[in-house]
């Protein structure tokens, strides 16, 4: 018997469903609301989720970041009165399963849900014959938990994969694990960094050479594409690859077959194709920078890599699995991570995803030596500061105006508070006193601010009495 959950405000509709579901005896609970229907998916586990868009407490689309992480994830079947193009369009990105307008038949319905059902038993079947191994991808994210389903797909085939991301999120490592967990994993995974390939040698990199081919080619040379054979090659940082190379490579990729420099004869290989790059393809498409018959052809699959900024919450498991490494490698006791210390990290921008993030950690330990427990001063004062900027400017903005919303601001109070958070860890500290007063002064700016002078939320929001509110309005010359 599968179970299934109603998520609608429609009494009608729910009843309907509940109804075609008891006849194809399955189980079937109904919420009406959005809070009703978290309580129940996180209390119960559920094949089949049908889930309205317009809900009493909010929109049912946000939930679904929240239903595909839950661990083997149910099928959701958008079912809604509102034909939204655009709201489609999310859904389907977010992972549901089908998105139906209101009202629909029970055919369609019946049919939806049974092809659902369908996909899902199959989907466990597989699964539990070919586990896939994980164990080097660290994360529970929902942009993780997207790039690991398309990996788990993509390593029980044998298609091209194209795998797209910034700089440091791990695509090389995302490649390997393809590989090592595909029917090729036993033959060699071969790398081929495009960005670096000497322009005068590409060909004979790639496809290889025979004696005197050219200058210095004093014996029969394979190339890496030949060692590729029967294993992956691996085309890092593809978008680097010349013009002139990519319409050879193209015809090596269609037919597996290529010649080596000054070779008289063709040759075989047998390669499975995995490509990366940090570039946006499709515009170098419309450039002209890159040929668009290769980049169809080499995104058979594609998977996207979530940078680290969007994956907060990954940042401290992927930091104690680095730490134990690392503590193994310098012969370290295992450290504490102070709460500072999480929430410097978890507040930077990470321009160098998790590559920076390793490199920011190794220092750190260094830097703490024998010291037991990681904080914020073991990491660098750059880094510091920058979060120390990007924290001011989120509180307080980046401009410093007279007059916002009809709230009077003393002008300078806000550079004032950049100035002395951007200086802290560089510059002699001003009295508690005068820093207190100071940072109490932004607080008011900014809270008069986002009430939009509005006394009943200021009191609510602060937590200060009437008459305190006023005092310090009176204290620090603002005004409403």
């Amino acid at each position: 018997m599968e179970r299934i959950l109603i998520i609608d405000d429609d009494i009608e509709a729910c009843e309907t469903i509940e109804s075609l579901i008891s006849r194809l005896s399955h189980h079937c609970d109904m919420a009406h609301t959005i809070h009703e229907g978290r309580r129940l998916y996180q209390k119960n586990d559920y094949d089949v989720v049908f889930l309205d868009v317009g809900l009493p407490d909010g929109s049912g689309l946000d939930l679904l970041p929240e239903i595909v992480q839950i661990k083997d994830a149910p099928e959701v079947i958008i079912l809604t009165g509102k034909g939204d193009a655009d709201g489609a369009e999310l859904a389907i990105k977010g992972g549901v399963w089908d998105y139906l307008l209101k009202p629909s038949s029970v055919r369609e319905i019946t049919l939806t849900l049974n092809r659902a059902l369908k996909y899902r038993a199959e989907k466990e079947s597989k699964s539990e014959k070919e586990e896939v191994q994980f164990q080097s991808i660290i994360g529970e994210s929902q942009g993780i938990q997207a790039s690991l389903k398309m990996t788990r797909k993509a390593a029980r085939s044998d298609a091209s994969v194209l795998i797209t991301g910034e700089t440091g999120t791990g695509k090389e490592l995302f490649a390997r694990t393809i590989h090592d967990n595909s029917k090729r994993a036993k033959n060699k995974f071969v790398v081929v960094d495009c960005a670096s390939l000497p322009v005068s040698l590409v060909e004979s990199t790639l496809f290889g050479h025979v004696k005197g081919a050219f200058t210095g080619a004093q014996k029969d040379t394979a190339g890496l594409v030949k060692l590729a054979d029967g294993g992956t090659l691996f085309l890092d940082e593809i978008g680097e690859m010349p013009l002139s190379l990519q319409k050879v490579f193209l015809r090596v990729l269609q037919e597996h077959h290529f010649r080596p420099v000054g070779g008289a004869n063709e040759e075989k290989s047998n390669f499975r194709l995995i490509a990366a790059t940090n570039r946006d393809l499709e515009a170098m498409v419309d450039e002209g920078k890159f040929r668009s018959d290769l980049f169809f052809r080499i995104k058979t699959m594609r998977i996207r890599l979530p940078a680290l900024r969007h994956r907060v919450t990954d940042i401290r498991p992927l930091i104690e699995s680095r730490m134990k490494y690392l503590c193994n490698q310098y012969g370290l006791e295992p450290k504490n991570l102070g709460d500072d210390f999480l929430a410097t990290l978890s507040s930077y921008s990470w321009p160098g995803n998790v590559r920076e993030l390793f490199n920011i950690l190794e220092r750190a330990m260094v830097d703490a030596g024998d010291e037991q427990t990681l904080f914020s001063v073991h990491l660098s004062r750059e880094l510091r500061i920058q979060v120390a900027k990007m924290q001011i400017e989120k509180m307080t903005g980046k401009e410093i105006l007279a007059e916002d919303n009809g709230v009077t601001i003393n002008e300078g109070v806000r550079k004032i508070g950049q100035k002395i958070f951007e200086d802290i860890f560089d510059s002699e500290l001003p009295q508690l006193k005068e820093f207190k007063a100071t940072v109490e002064k932004i607080y008011l700016s900014e809270l008069i601010r986002q009430c939009d002078g509005e006394i009943s939320k200021i009191i609510e929001r602060s937590g200060l009495s009437r008459s305190h509110f006023y005092t310090l309005l009176k204290k620090y010359g603002l005004t409403i």
